[in-house]
């Protein structure tokens, strides 16, 4: 009997309805046993070939990606567009173009232009995951962040209180996350500079808060986002040191959280900025179990696109 998934791409949250969430989350804890295997790999995906293609620098995600197709005996064609035919001016379609006569089943794209994973799925005939697409959305992180907190917190979200401490205004991430918690019950708390507050702050969806220590206050979830300097243009904040004393997470700030508070962060973690490092030991840490749940959350969402509706 085939898997019921109702989409052809993974884009963005919001097509996602709740239940679609659920069966990517139950998929996922399932696979999971699969990477605990002394040989941690099944035949699943033979014969498909997924094809990374990464425009913008990457680590656990495509290396994630990576990981979760091999898992499952798919091929995988890895683009970079560092040295690629982009660098001699060939645009983003046909590059896509060449890459889809190669025969792919599947595109995994991250790119530094919002849309730009929306622009490819209307010109190609295989299913498209958003790896992260500028300042819009980052889907799968959010699909893992939520997985950990289902494993710690048990699938009923309602009245949790999620707080995101950092960047909000250039963090996909951080949009994301915002959506799917909300969306499974949680109230999202925000809070960072004024300066990497979205102008249009009542679009979020989430409280905002000045204080962290406000939007940390009673939180069951604490997520730090780390600053996305490259996209910013200019300085944004007076000095590292000062984002820090007023934004960086420490065990002061976390000892408003509620008891037993998980803290997250999508990473690369600059450590001493947005995180002190007196917290790699806090007891409700789960960074590394968030990227160990973004392999089986890919896994799920290749297994879920490739073969969706297949006897």
């Amino acid at each position: 009997m085939g898997i019921e998934f109702p989409h052809r791409h993974l884009l963005e949250i919001g097509p996602l309805s709740r239940e679609d969430i659920e069966v990517i989350l139950r998929t996922a804890a399932n696979l999971k046993e699969i990477l605990r295997r002394p040989i941690p790999k099944v035949p699943t995906l033979r014969g498909k070939v997924v094809a990374n293609l990464f425009f913008e620098p990457s680590t656990r995600t495509r290396l994630s990606f990576e990981r979760a197709a091999k898992v499952l005996s798919a091929e995988v064609l890895n683009f970079s567009a560092r040295g690629s035919s982009l660098e001699k001016g060939e645009n983003l379609l046909d590059t896509v173009r060449n890459l889809m006569a190669m025969g792919p089943d599947l595109f995994v794209i991250r790119h530094p232009a919002s849309g730009a994973p929306h622009f490819v799925a209307r010109h190609v005939r295989i299913p498209v995951i958003n790896a992260g697409d500028g300042f819009h959305e980052h889907p799968t992180q959010a699909l893992l962040d939520l997985l950990t907190v289902w494993e710690r917190k048990g699938p009923d979200l309602r009245g949790l209180k999620v707080a995101i401490i950092g960047d909000i205004r250039h963090s996909r991430v951080a949009h994301s996350d915002i959506l799917i918690f909300r969306k499974m019950g949680a109230e999202v708390y925000v809070s960072g500079p004024g300066t990497l507050l979205p102008p249009e702050r009542e679009a979020l969806g989430a409280r905002v808060c000045l204080r962290v220590e406000e939007a940390v206050e009673g939180a069951g979830v604490v997520m730090a986002l780390r600053v996305q300097k490259e996209r910013h243009g200019r300085p944004l904040f007076p000095s590292w040191h000062e984002y820090a004393r007023f934004f960086g997470l420490n065990r002061r700030v976390l000892a408003q959280a509620a008891e037993g508070a998980l803290l997250m962060h999508p990473g690369p973690i600059n450590w001493g900025i947005e995180l002190a490092p007196e917290l790699e030991d806090f007891p409700g840490q789960v960074i590394l179990e968030q990227v160990e749940n973004g392999v089986a959350v890919r896994m799920a969402l290749l297994l879920l696109l490739l073969k969706a509706g297949e006897a």
